[in-house]
């Protein structure tokens, strides 16, 4: 697999969510790297674990999730080796019973499917409807792996763009959360 700098150089068979990531990113002048694969869906997956050490970044789970009323809605990131365990990020975040959203709520809220869901998906939710969770160990690593909304690309950004840049852009803030 081979690494890229940037966007696609020909965008003609990308679909628009994934080039308007990259619009986006260019935008704010952030800078990203790209890998190319076949779909990818868990992190359990061979073809994940090869993709991560490609990028040289840890791709980490981006768990979309809602509440028992479905009325908040949340994106958890947490690092793969890591586990969800409801009640303790539902404390942590000060909201009931969490649990994993449909997917119908995920493509409304962020124009994610399954399998793709990432931080990127955060710039579709305009009416701030998601609130981001993420886990100390990701703010903590110098850079972050996840899809640009697609699962057939990933990309390497560095943290710091994530987090200061990035979701500040889009006006959206984070709760730090500890996952065991």
């Amino acid at each position: 697999m081979e690494l890229f700098t940037g966007r696609p150089t020909d965008v003609s068979d990308r679909t628009d969510k994934e080039i308007k990531v990259y619009d986006f990113l260019d935008e704010l002048g952030i800078c990203y790297w790209r890998l190319d694969h076949a779909p990818a869906f868990g992190s359990e997956e061979e073809l994940c674990r090869d993709i991560e050490e490609s990028l040289g970044a840890k791709i980490c789970k981006n768990l979309f999730l809602a509440n028992r009323q479905r009325t908040r809605f949340y994106m958890l990131m947490i690092p793969d080796h890591k586990v969800f365990r409801s009640s303790d990020i539902s404390k942590q975040a000060g909201s009931s019973r969490l649990h994993f959203a449909e997917s119908e709520y995920m493509e409304e809220l962020i124009d994610c499917s399954p399998g793709s869901a990432s931080v990127m998906g955060l710039m579709n939710d305009t009416d701030h409807k998601v609130q981001l969770l993420v886990d100390d160990d990701v703010i903590n690593a110098e850079y972050v792996g996840c899809h640009p909304c697609i699962n057939t690309s990933s990309l390497r950004i560095k943290s710091s763009d994530i987090f200061d840049k990035f979701v500040k852009a889009i006006g959206h803030d984070f709760i730090v959360v500890h996952a065991e």
